[in-house]
């Protein structure tokens, strides 16, 4: 009788997993969009950040971001706000930050900003602190900040060691 049971038990988790997908698809359509995009050739870096964030205004004071975004035409950007309601992208583009061809904005759906329900990781990634800051190259992480600010003269040189052929 077990042995009957089997395929309809199978079928009916067939039919329940994207049920149960349908509930938050949000998440895991942002987390293939951005694995996708850091797969690709090149160098992408991947930006976590929150308008609420006082690490995260430090890091667009002097339009930072934008700065940087401008002069790094050749690296992908992908800044997904996370723990907040507000996407933020009207802060963002009032500190110079949006409409450049080399970034991608995304808000993830999880808006828990503290405690039990919050974004804890991405791409199986830890994400332990809001602005975390990710660099890959083809697919690899190949560094990441993940408590605070980060300071572009130091991205800069990560961005570029990330891309060092003879390192990889």
């Amino acid at each position: 009788m077990l042995a009957a049971m089997k395929p309809l038990l199978f079928l009916l988790w067939l039919m329940l997993v994207p049920l149960a997908l349908a509930d938050n698809p949000g998440w895991l359509i942002i987390e293939e969009e951005v694995a996708a995009a850091a797969a690709k050739p090149g160098i992408t870096v991947v930006h976590f950040w929150a308008p609420w964030c006082p690490n995260s205004a430090a890091e667009h004071r002097e339009q930072g971001w934008g700065k940087f975004i401008a002069a790094h035409p050749e690296v992908r950007f992908i800044f997904v706000t996370v723990r907040s309601s507000d996407p933020g992208y009207d802060y963002l583009e009032a500190r110079g930050v949006g409409g450049q061809g080399n970034l991608t904005l995304r808000h993830h759906p999880n808006h828990v900003r503290r405690g039990e329900g919050r974004i804890t990781s991405f791409m199986d990634i830890p994400i332990s602190w809001v602005p975390t800051t990710w660099v890959f190259r083809e697919g690899r992480l190949c560094y990441a900040f993940n408590y605070g600010e980060v300071r572009f003269p130091l991205l800069a040189q990560l961005v570029a060691d990330a891309a060092d052929d003879w390192k990889h």
